[in-house]
């Protein structure tokens, strides 16, 4: 598969380019970005061509991938879809519900495979633990996941305006609420709080009858900063492990499954963009939940 890669920054070069250009059965073909120099830059460093056209750019790829902010993405991921290319998505699909849905509708008319990049879900390690807890019945009463991430430190490579604007909710947010999900069936309702020290939390309630809370931050003291998420019931507690997550690895993982997904007439993944949707439901609702709170609503 000839992948295209839309983002110049430092999750483009650090995570997406390298992954991309070395998956097994694909190539990074083609960049582009908002700066014609740093796509340049970016595509001569792994063997791709810039481009300064969108539309060429589409032209030259099967499918292309997204390191851009949740702002940028829907416009330009449903020309992509338009342009018949399967979409490697970024999370959040989406900062609205109303531009998630826009992005599903034109990825369904279409036709075409999606697969958005939860970093976790496409973990090896992550997946094998999911694998082995996952309890469809509902055997697990409850979990907590929180990531105290240091994103907004001064240094910061993530320390982005997107970020600043949004926050911890819809940066680590769609993480959390997505594995949560995974572990304890889909999330039916939330309950967002504001907390001291740019932290938010969030109680999740689950279609298995199961309960669950998120706590975020991206302004954590680097001492305390990490991911952790773990379930508990009837059998004990179970913790996640995050100790060996590479984004690099998980990349190519879902650009491989791209790849599988787009070669099937019924081109559905458990973390396409439809299944992403919901994850920006949940999390506009906090949003609102959270803009009251700290108004004094």
């Amino acid at each position: 598969m000839r992948f295209g890669l839309i983002g110049t920054g430092f999750w483009a070069n650090f995570t997406h380019a390298p992954a991309l250009a070395s998956t097994p059965g694909s190539t990074l073909d083609a960049v582009w970005g908002r700066n014609p120099d740093a796509a340049a830059e970016l595509a001569a460093a792994h063997g791709a061509v810039a481009f300064t056209d969108f539309d060429a750019f589409l032209d030259a790829v099967d499918a292309v991938a997204f390191a851009v902010s949740p702002r940028a993405q829907p416009s330009l991921a449903i020309r992509a879809a338009q342009a018949g290319k399967h979409l490697l998505l970024e999370k959040p699909i989406a900062l609205t519900p109303e531009d998630a849905d826009a992005l599903v509708s034109a990825i369904d008319d279409a036709g075409v495979a999606s697969v958005v990049f939860f970093t976790w879900r496409f973990n090896p390690d992550i997946r094998a633990w999911l694998a082995e807890k996952q309890e469809p019945g509902g055997g697990w009463a409850g979990g907590a996941a929180l990531w105290l991430a240091t994103a907004l430190r001064p240094g910061s490579p993530f320390n982005t305006p997107w970020r600043q604007e949004t926050g911890a909710l819809w940066d680590v947010g769609p993480h959390l609420v997505d594995m949560l999900g995974a572990c304890l069936g889909p999330v039916t309702s939330v309950t967002a709080v504001p907390g001291g020290g740019e932290v938010s939390y969030l109680v999740l309630q689950h279609v298995t009858g199961a309960s669950s809370t998120a706590t975020m931050t991206l302004s954590a003291p680097k001492p305390a900063s990490g991911p952790d998420l773990f379930l508990w019931g009837p059998s004990g507690r179970s913790t996640m492990p995050v100790s060996s997550v590479d984004p690099r690895q998980s990349l190519r993982v879902a650009a491989a499954e791209l790849a599988a997904v787009a070669a099937l007439r019924r081109r559905t993944h458990p973390c396409d963009a439809r299944s992403a949707k919901d994850t920006v439901q949940i999390l506009a609702e906090a949003e609102k939940q959270l803009r009251s709170s700290m108004a004094g609503i």
